[in-house]
C-alpha cells in the first residue's frame, strides 16, 4: 500500500495565529490540507486566496486545496498563483471532470477528485486515471469536529481494490471524525491520506498528536 500522510486541516488552527501553528508541526507532517469554502456549495465560508498567499510566505509544505464551491475550476490560476499545489474538486459540483483535470494541469496544478458520503466510488471511478489523489469524505463537507461515519469504509475498501487492480500511483485520502481510532479503520480499508483537524490543531501538543495518529495508523 501506498506511503502514509499525514495532512492537518488548517480550518481547525487558530486564525489568529496561522504561521505559528502551521511551523510548529510542519517538521511532522506531510502536507496541509485547505479547505476552501464559498458558502453556496457548502453553507460555511472559509478563507480564500489572500491567506493562502500569506501562508505560503511561511512554510514549504504541499497544499492540499479541498475546493468545497460551486465553481472550482474558475480558481485554479488563482490558486496557483496564491502558493497551491494540489487542486481536490467535488464530483457533486463537476460530474464529468475531464476538462478540469486538463485545466488544473495547464495551470501548473495537481489534480484530485472528492465525493460525499451518499454518493458511491462509482461516480468517479471512470476519472480516478485523471487524478493523483481521490477523497472519500467521512462527515458531510463544510464543518468541522463531526464525528466519522462508519458507513464509508466500504467506499474506501471499493477505491483501494479499483486504484491496485488498475495498477495506479493514486493516493486515496480520508477527511472527517479522523483520530488516532478511525484512522486505524481508514487505514486497514485502504486509505493512506488522512486528513485530521481537531485531532490534532485542538490537541493540547498538536505535535505529540500527531506522533500518536501515525502510530496508530501503522498499528503501533
Amino acid at each position: 500500500m501506498d506511503q502514509v500522510k499525514i495532512a492537518p486541516s488548517l480550518l481547525a488552527a487558530d486564525f489568529a495565529n496561522l504561521a505559528e501553528e502551521v511551523g510548529r508541526i510542519a517538521p511532522y507532517v506531510d502536507m496541509l490540507h485547505l479547505d476552501i469554502m464559498d458558502g453556496h456549495f457548502v453553507p460555511n465560508i472559509s478563507f480564500g486566496m489572500p491567506v493562502i498567499e500569506s501562508l505560503r510566505t511561511h512554510t514549504d509544505l504541499l497544499f492540499d486545496c479541498h475546493l468545497m464551491t460551486t465553481n472550482p475550476d474558475v480558481y485554479f490560476d488563482e490558486l496557483k498563483q496564491a502558493g497551491g499545489d494540489l487542486a481536490m474538486i467535488h464530483i457533486e459540483a463537476i460530474t464529468d471532470p475531464t476538462g478540469a483535470a486538463a485545466k488544473a494541469r495547464r495551470a501548473g496544478l495537481g489534480f484530485g477528485l472528492v465525493v460525499n458520503p451518499p454518493t458511491p466510488f462509482t461516480a468517479i471511478e471512470p476519472f480516478v486515471e485523471l487524478s493523483d489523489m481521490v477523497l472519500i469524505m467521512s462527515v458531510h463537507p463544510g464543518f468541522g469536529g463531526q464525528s466519522f461515519m462508519l458507513e464509508v469504509l466500504p467506499k474506501i475498501e471499493a477505491a483501494r481494490k479499483w486504484v491496485d487492480k488498475e495498477g495506479m500511483t493514486v493516493d486515496i485520502q480520508i477527511d472527517g471524525g479522523i483520530n488516532p481510532e478511525t484512522a486505524r479503520l481508514a487505514r486497514d480499508a485502504g486509505a493512506n491520506v488522512f486528513v485530521a483537524g481537531t485531532a490534532i490543531f485542538r490537541a493540547d501538543d498538536p505535535v505529540a498528536a500527531v506522533t500518536r495518529l501515525r502510530q496508530s495508523i501503522d498499528g503501533m
